[in-house]
């Protein structure tokens, strides 16, 4: 695979080569940003058991009304 460098900057969200060349449509490109750092995110955790012998407690029990009752 052959690889040619041109070098362009970011201008209304588009990117502009800064040598005045015409690529064809469709041409297949790869995007290489010196020195950008992303923002680092944050990661929620699923939630755990501080004492997992005790799981049973939380057990989900099922109560079905019967169709008649009253309000």
């Amino acid at each position: 695979m052959q690889v040619t460098a041109f070098e362009g900057v970011i201008e209304d969200g588009q990117i502009r080569l800064t040598t005045n060349i015409n690529l064809p449509e469709r041409t297949k490109v790869y995007v290489i940003i010196p020195g950008f750092e992303t923002k680092k995110g944050f990661h929620v955790y699923s939630p755990r058991l501080a004492h997992p012998e005790q799981a049973a407690d939380f057990q989900k029990e099922i109560f079905e009304d019967s169709p008649n009752a009253s309000l």
